[in-house]
């Protein structure tokens, strides 16, 4: 399977904005234009060996740059330093085309944005265009401090920032403390949207399942899956259907490694099933889908499959690759 195309950017303002947090502009290398894309959307990385998926902050109606905020993880496995500890203006990278699994609710009358540290990213392009479209919304961002709040700059420039309402768990003003006033009963044209650490997201799902939410409404977008993913099963053929060569995928391995192991090219990011980066189409066959990218339609569907934890309900799973 040929890699996704990527894009040759050039890196143009690196702006500290918050504690362990950079914004990074990324600009086309060379003419042209960058692609569009939706606010909610993210883009796939390549820094120093890495692979990073990074939501776009940036307005979704400026064909020219891409914005992205980059905290830099105590605990994490090597991206977010690549990108603090090398990348600088004038820095040449590449980023994938934008892709979307955070959209927008299109005919939301009012829209609750709620935020947990560094997962404000995509939802500052969210509110961008809400406040374009004139449409209601309220921003609550959650964080432990003032000195903490990612993006407090960008978020006291923008001429939405009366719709920011900012938390701070030092001040004993946590989410699971006040969920209740934020989250507000559903009403027929409102949605929700969250992003950030687990202990946000499960309890922002939780609240809004007991006043009963509709789940179409309740859009999540996670960092890490409340329960680790169980990526072996029965064993299995993987077909590729340019050159119908067929390949065993054993109890313990992935489909992923058994394409990488016979010479394809799949970009792993996650390695979890929440972002996407290897989503790839099916030909014949039906998957056993065990990622958090897709929605239940998807699913059902099953043109596509997350090669990095899925699996196969039937014998041989046909793969566009």
């Amino acid at each position: 399977m040929s890699a996704p195309e990527l894009l040759d950017v050039v890196v143009g303002r690196v702006v500290a904005d918050g504690e362990r947090v950079v914004l990074v502009e990324l600009l086309p290398d060379g003419a042209g234009h960058l692609p569009p894309f939706e606010a909610g959307a993210h883009v796939d990385l390549h820094v120093g060996g890495f692979v990073r998926q990074y939501s776009l902050l940036g307005s979704d109606d400026d064909p020219d740059r891409y914005v992205v905020g980059v905290l830099r993880e105590r605990a994490g496995r090597g991206g977010s330093a690549a990108v603090h500890d090398t990348v600088r203006p004038g820095t040449r990278l590449q980023v994938s085309a934008p892709r979307n699994t955070f959209a927008l609710d299109p005919d939301a009358e009012h829209s609750v944005l709620v935020a947990g540290g560094i997962g404000l990213t995509p939802l500052v392009a969210m509110a961008e265009r809400l406040h374009r479209e004139g449409r209601s919304f309220e921003l609550h961002v959650y964080t432990r401090s003032p000195g903490t709040l990612p993006l407090a700059a960008h978020l006291g420039s923008r001429p939405w920032r009366d719709r920011v309402v900012t938390h701070f768990s030092s001040y004993g003003d946590s989410f699971r403390g006040n969920a209740p006033a934020v989250v507000p009963r559903p009403r027929p044209g409102f949605a929700l949207y969250v992003c950030g650490p687990l202990g946000l997201t499960a309890s922002a799902t939780a609240c809004a399942s007991a006043l009963e939410w509709p789940r179409a409404d309740v859009h999540v977008e996670h960092f890490e899956r409340s329960v680790p993913v169980e990526t072996g099963g029965e064993a299995f053929t993987v077909v590729a259907a340019s050159s119908g060569r067929a390949m065993p995928v054993g109890e313990d391995e992935t489909i992923a490694a058994v394409l990488q192991r016979h010479g394809y090219d799949v970009v792993l990011s996650c390695e979890q099933g929440i972002c996407g980066s290897c989503l790839t189409g099916v030909v014949d066959g039906v998957p056993e889908h065990r990622d958090e990218v897709q929605t239940a339609d998807e699913h059902a569907a099953n043109t596509q499959v997350n090669v990095c934890c899925s699996r196969s309900q039937t014998p041989v799973l046909t793969l566009a690759v």
